[in-house]
């Protein structure tokens, strides 16, 4: 199977162009390429297939081989994929996904993207369809327990489940214990990918975030989405602007256009390299 493994500030996958590949039993392929000592090491696996509604299709995996709705970090990486090696020569592609068509401009500097922009879509803030069990229609600024210390969370999918909770030292946490609290926690039914968020002033946040299925991940650009909904929603950042989201990764750039109803996302995508497996 050839392939191409690619980050977006850290949050790495491997591609498999599905418009010349077959991948079979992709959740047993993801688990086997994202390991880090006996595969190609990331953080899943992502296809790139044809599409009948779009220009193409994103079907991702996560390293433990169940099947993701959406990626920011993968979805910005398709879109260079797709102009990079020449199956695209469009600046503003359409892509589709688990949770919707997406569509994507791409910022080409010498025959080559650097940046994508995606319109994510409306953050869902209705806690039913998030999911999160809770006796409020939106989740925000809740209590939750995990372990023996309560938390406060706010509740939004951006097409898969984020709980953002805010703490004081997001450097020293010790996420491999706290994460997987909230991620089997009872009150989310799918499980969830928790952003472990500080405010930095008015128009900055820094996060780290515990991915369901995958665990610590350097970035999640669906997650920073969330982040960036729910820090105007308690009105921690100015709203109708620009959020910077500081990720282990590096930064996102966030506006949530109210008026829209629409989460835009901004950052890098880049090539790793370019390989072969037998499978």
């Amino acid at each position: 199977m050839k392939f191409t493994k690619m980050q977006g500030i850290g949050n790495d996958y491997v591609y498999v162009n599905c418009l010349e590949e077959t991948v079979e039993n992709p959740g047993e392929v993801a688990r086997k390429v994202s390991d880090r000592h006996f595969g190609i090491g990331s953080d899943g696996l992502i296809l790139i297939k044809p599409s009948l509604e779009a220009d193409f299709e994103m079907d991702m995996y996560n390293s433990d081989g169940s099947q993701g709705a959406m990626c920011g970090n993968g979805i910005r990486c398709v879109a260079k994929y797709v102009y990079d090696y020449g199956l695209t020569d469009k600046d503003e592609i359409s892509i589709a996904t688990k949770s919707g068509i997406k569509y994507v401009k791409l910022q080409v500097e010498n025959g080559k993207v650097k940046t994508v922009r995606v319109d994510m879509g409306a953050p869902i803030l209705n806690a039913g369809l998030i999911p999160i069990v809770s006796e409020n229609p939106q989740v925000i600024n809740e209590a939750i327990t995990a372990g023996s210390r309560e938390y406060r969370m706010t509740g939004v999918s951006m097409g898969n489940p984020h709980a953002v909770v805010y703490i004081d030292d997001v450097k020293g946490l010790d996420i491999e214990k706290i994460g997987p609290l909230f991620e089997t926690h009872p009150c989310f039914p799918d499980r969830v990918n928790t952003e472990f968020s500080r405010v930095l002033d008015d128009h900055t946040v820094e996060m780290r975030v515990w991915e369901r299925g995958a665990g610590e991940t350097l970035a999640c650009g669906t997650g920073a989405c969330a982040v960036a909904v729910a820090s105007i929603l308690n009105g921690y950042v100015v709203k109708d602007q620009p959020v910077t989201i500081k990720l282990l990764g590096g930064d996102l750039e966030i506006f949530w256009d109210q008026q829209k109803n629409t989460v835009f996302m901004t950052g890098p995508a880049e090539v790793v390299f370019d390989g072969e497996i037998k499978l």
